[in-house]
């Protein structure tokens, strides 16, 4: 049975413990994995499946986490010749695909919530149009690289003892130059974005953005007010003269929500809104909604994401 390279993250074990889900469909998952196999990973990873776990220890794994990928997939994929390499959906793990895809010659299936194995190689099902359709795709070309959004993915342990293999790696120079022109990421194709409004009330007050984007591995954005304030670059500008987004998750922040940005980010999965006034036509939008100072929320939620970190991760779907 093949291997299935699976992109293994540390900080979102569940988005792991999914794709091993979806990778045990193909054939034998083998997690890659940034760093020493501590014993956490090695025990979710087990659990989950993955019969190989190759670690890779260097600093370029944490200097240039995103190049530093790349290399580890393409690398592995020459040498074991994978019936397919998944990786989680979201900002990094879109730009990853893209760039092991082009190194590869292979084609890229993003959007991916559901995976079957057919004659030929996978098949994927994939939301597009901001999930009004669904179809079925497969790879024609080369290792089929899948972007899965893990969140549509109901995790199935499947215990097993997994072999550890360290993975040596000759990064190159080329790491650091791709991972310095990436730094500007692409709001386009986002899975978190948070952003800030008017109601942020400061170049200062926009910190608070900046910071929450980052606890969530997100983008930070502004509306059109914050742009002209200056508050934000134009190229982070959501609205309907700007960039058209289609996030997993949206958070505004001091938005009231005019037409010209809800035509912006309409097509969010979940739409979470903070603001003043309740009656802001952000609101009639949002999934969720918290009435209150932005500065006084936004500080209470970001001590509540500090708080889920430090506790232990523990998994009870079955």
């Amino acid at each position: 049975m093949a291997e299935v390279l699976v992109l293994a993250g540390r900080r979102k074990p569940r988005a792991t413990a999914a794709l091993l889900t979806v990778a045990r469909r193909l054939g034998r998952p083998a997690a890659v994995l940034g760093g020493t196999a501590d014993r956490p990973s090695i025990d979710l990873l087990g659990r989950f499946g993955a019969a190989t776990i190759y670690s890779v220890v260097a600093p370029e794994v944490d200097e240039h986490p995103v190049a530093a990928r790349v290399e580890m997939l393409v690398r592995l994929a020459g040498l074991r010749r994978p019936a397919a390499i998944v990786i989680a959906s979201g900002r990094d793990g879109l730009e990853i695909a893209g760039r092991v895809a082009v190194r590869l010659d292979s084609g890229v299936l993003s959007d991916v919530i559901d995976v079957t194995a057919g004659p030929d190689g996978p098949i994927a099902t994939q939301s597009v149009q901001g999930g009004a359709y669904l179809v079925e795709s497969s790879v024609a070309r080369g290792v089929p690289i899948l972007v899965v959004r893990t969140e549509h993915v109901t995790l199935a342990p499947a215990p097993v003892e997994p072999e550890i293999r360290a993975l040596r790696v000759p990064f190159s120079d080329r790491v650091r130059a791709v991972h310095s022109r990436a730094q500007t990421r692409d709001l386009s194709t986002a899975a978190v974005i948070v952003a800030g409004g008017r109601g942020v009330g400061s170049e200062q007050g926009f910190e608070l953005v900046r910071r929450l984007a980052a606890a969530l591995d997100g983008v930070a954005a502004g509306s059109h007010a914050a742009a002209e304030q200056g508050w934000c670059p134009r190229e982070a500008q959501v609205d309907q003269v700007g960039t058209i987004v289609h996030p997993s998750l949206y958070l505004a922040l001091g938005i009231s929500g005019s037409l010209r940005h809800r035509c912006g980010m309409h097509g969010a999965g979940t739409i979470v809104a903070i603001d003043r006034d309740p009656d802001a036509p952000i609101f009639q939008l949002s999934d969720l909604g918290a009435v209150g100072d932005v500065h006084e929320v936004v500080p209470e939620l970001l001590a509540e994401i500090e708080r889920r970190r430090a506790q232990p991760v523990i998994f009870t779907e079955e």
